[in-house]
Parts: structure tokens; sequence; C-alpha cells
């Protein structure tokens, strides 16, 4: 009883409160990376490090939620959505803000500016994957009503289109990550072969934001079809 008393305190009366701070306060980690890159793109390492030091702060903020909820998650408060899924939905929110701090600390630590011939591709990439964390961020915070209705009815319904989007997005995202790849084969032969080799991990690594966003979309909607 303590333990849920505890638990009330902290999050509220909904146990899914919790998930939705966490990804807000994810989805603001990740929103980070488009001035630090527009900086990193100017060579403007000083506003760089800046920036990179919110987004950290940030990564921090929601490390703390995950770790309280993690710590204070009773097995045995009744929940109307199963405390699996809770925690399983807090790990794929966590992956998303510790690869924006990944992705940061790479290119801040090697100061390690994009060429001129992706720069602009990279960053609408860039940009198209954090829409995909925004629209995870959506459906998630439909959580609340969902659990009001059962998983059931017109909000179901709604929760489901808006899993269709994030679906489409992070193709899209696809898409222009073949073409980022490309435009940076055409010029790699002019950089340093580590450099080459340390941007495509950075391609790579942004792709992945979209990619866990689409997964915690699955994840949802596993839950609507128990």
């Amino acid at each position: 009883m303590a333990q849920s008393n505890y638990f009330s305190r902290i999050f509220g009366s909904s146990p899914v409160t919790p998930l939705q701070k966490h990804i807000d306060k994810v989805v603001l980690c990740v929103e980070q990376l488009i001035p630090y890159f527009e900086s990193v793109i100017d060579n403007n390492w000083e506003q760089a490090a800046s920036t990179q030091a919110e987004l950290v702060k940030l990564e921090h903020e929601a490390d703390e939620i995950k770790n309280e909820l993690r710590l204070n998650l009773p097995t045995s408060l009744f929940m109307p959505i199963d405390r699996r899924d809770v925690l399983e939905v807090l790990d794929l929110q966590d992956h998303i803000a510790n690869k924006a701090k990944d992705i940061s600390g790479l290119t801040l630590g090697r100061k390690m500016s994009l060429p001129a011939a992706i720069s602009g591709g990279y960053m609408e990439f860039l940009k198209r994957c954090i829409d995909a964390t925004r629209q995870a961020q959506v459906a998630i915070n439909e959580l609340d009503e969902l659990v009001v209705t059962g998983f059931r009815g017109d909000e179901a319904v709604r929760v489901k289109k808006m899993i269709e989007d994030l679906h489409i997005i992070e193709g899209e995202t696809d898409e222009i990550q073949v073409g980022l790849r490309a435009d940076l084969y055409k010029t790699e032969q002019t950089l340093p072969p580590i450099d080459v080799m340390f941007i495509y991990k950075i391609i790579e690594w942004t792709g992945d934001l979209a990619d866990t966003a689409q997964s915690t979309g699955n994840r949802l909607q596993l839950m609507l079809a128990k």
C-alpha cells in the first residue's frame, strides 16, 4: 500500500502519466538536434557545445523520470494496461533520447562537420526523423483517453490512424536516407576515410530515431489489439 501511495504522489492517479511525462521530455531532448546541427554546419563549435549541454541535461531529466517509474511501479497495482507494456514503451522512448545524446556526443567530440554536399539533405532527414518522434508523442499522449474508453471505439480508431501516419513518416525517412547515402557516396573520395565512416554512422543513428519511434507505435498498436 505504501508503494502504491508513493507512486501516486510521484506520478498522479494515472499509470500512464509517467510515460507521457517521459516522452514529452524525450522529444524536447531530440528537438535540440536541430539547432545543434545548424551550429555544426556553421562550424560554430562554441554554440554547438552549449546546445549539446542542454540536450544532455534534458536526457538526464528523462532518465530521472524513467528511473523513478522503474523503481516505483508496483507489481500489485491494478492497472488498465499491462505493466510489461508500460516498461517496454518506456525502454523504447529511452532509446530515442540516448541516441540523440550519442549523435551529438560523437560529432562534438570529433568536431565533425558535415560536407556541404549533404548538409542540406541531412537537415531534411533529421527534421523528418524528429517528426516521427513527435508523432509517437502524439499517440502516447492519447493513452489516458484510451484507458477511459477501454481501448475501444472512436478513440481507438483515432489512435490507429495516428500510428498509420507514423508509419508513413518513417517510410519517408527511409527514402530520404537512401538519397542521403547516395549523395555521400558521390563525394566520399574527397573526404578523409575516417570522417566518411563516422558520417555514415551519424546517418544510421539519426535513422534510428525514426525507427524507434515507429517501434513505439507498434507496441501501442499491440496494446490496442489486446
